[in-house]
């Protein structure tokens, strides 16, 4: 199953759950809401925010303390929002007046995608997880974490996920888009080819998931695509356009597990994975897009279903920092809600404040188990949170 954010330029979460190591004690309050994509970063990586456009009333040094923080303004806000847990990514937030239970932490975009060298890169993966695993250790009832993981090679992604997971507790990675590599920065490796099967086979042992989250691109690109409207960069344009692409590669591929047929939400080739994406991915319907592949399949397309079919049984999706109830209502007719689309906020770049603000709002058009359904029901399910 695949995860979609509602933000079409957000990022993509790729969910592979793992069998749990051991009994996950966790801030239940059967009411608070989970969240999925809650930046998190070190020092070290203060650099790769510095260009970042603060959200509106904060400045770029209030960001970055947010960033930093774990246990003091970030805690606080989830007790004021309702979130129960949050692990990196995952944050979540309770109903009207109600406090956030847990949230699920990862490393800021674009983290280890950002660094080019190989070994620099697998070190500073190690690091990351090895400083967010320490900082939630005396609070994993409110905190659980998604590895960083440099994707240089696949052998290597795999056994530090594998070691994240059962030594760390983590309850799988985030990823953002491409990763650069290169003298130069700009070799970029994409995971829909053969040589990461074995990073894909390592999610589907573990069972646990993977977010596909999106990042700036290298300057060259950044140059060529942005130069003439530089305020385009980012979630406004550049992220949609640059991951939708990355996806789409999952979805055409010959290789991608996102290829094959499904039975139910299970991959037939590596059964178990799931993937996250925001709202952001694609706005409208896949009418054209899918008359456009189909043209494709006598060239030698090898994919199996077409895009709408992949969407609906592979995907999941997440509200992140996309509060528009116009276009969650479209995602729900055209997708389902249930077993589709889970809550996010993308803290700390969008206030929690908005999130909870329109979930209050929700409560006059939705039913309460549609709204659980919504604010933690499946993302229970998909952390696997009560196992």
């Amino acid at each position: 199953m695949v995860a979609v954010s509602l933000r079409l330029y957000s990022g993509i979460l790729v969910f592979v759950q793992a069998a749990a190591v051991y009994a996950r004690q966790w801030n239940d309050t059967g009411k608070g809401s989970i969240i999925f994509e809650e930046a998190w970063t070190i020092p070290a990586f203060i650099p790769q925010i510095s260009k970042t456009v603060p959200p509106v009333g904060q400045t770029i040094t209030e960001l970055e303390a947010n960033l930093l923080d774990i246990h003091n303004q970030r805690l606080a806000g989830m007790d004021a929002n309702g979130v129960d847990y949050v692990s990196r990514s995952c944050l979540k937030f309770q109903k009207r007046g109600s406090t956030i239970v847990e949230m699920v932490l990862s490393c800021a975009s674009p983290c280890i995608q950002g660094i080019s060298d190989q070994a620099t890169a697998e070190g500073m993966a190690r690091n990351v997880n090895d400083q967010l695993a320490a900082e939630i250790a005396n609070n994993t009832v409110r905190f659980g974490g998604f590895a960083a993981l440099a994707m240089h090679n696949a052998t290597t992604a795999a056994l530090e996920l594998e070691r994240a997971v059962k030594e760390l507790g983590f309850l799988g990675a985030l990823i953002n888009d491409y990763q650069q590599s290169g003298p130069d920065n700009a070799t970029l490796l994409f995971y829909d080819q053969p040589e990461y099967d074995i990073f894909w086979a390592k999610v589907t042992e573990l069972d646990v998931p993977v977010y596909l989250h999106p990042r700036t691109n290298i300057q060259q690109i950044q140059n060529l695509l942005y130069g003439h409207a530089p305020w385009l960069k980012g979630p406004s344009q550049e992220f949609a356009d640059t991951l939708s692409t990355h996806v789409m590669g999952l979805f055409v591929s010959p290789t991608s597990p996102l290829l094959l047929d499904t039975l139910g939400n299970e991959f037939r080739r590596t059964s178990g994975e799931s993937m996250i994406a925001s709202f952001e991915l694609f706005s409208a319907t896949h009418t054209q897009t899918d008359s456009e592949l189909a043209r494709q399949i006598p060239a030698g397309m090898p994919m199996l279903r077409n895009l709408s079919s992949y969407w609906a049984t592979n995907l999941l999706e997440t509200t992140s920092g996309n509060f528009a109830t116009e276009l969650f209502n479209f995602h729900v007719q055209q997708f389902g809600l249930r077993n589709r689309i889970l809550y996010s906020v993308d803290y700390p770049y969008v206030p929690m404040e908005q999130g909870t603000a329109w979930l209050n709002g929700l409560t006059e058009t939705m039913i309460d188990e549609d709204l659980l359904a919504l604010k933690r029901g499946l993302a229970v399910e998909l952390l696997r949170l009560n196992r």
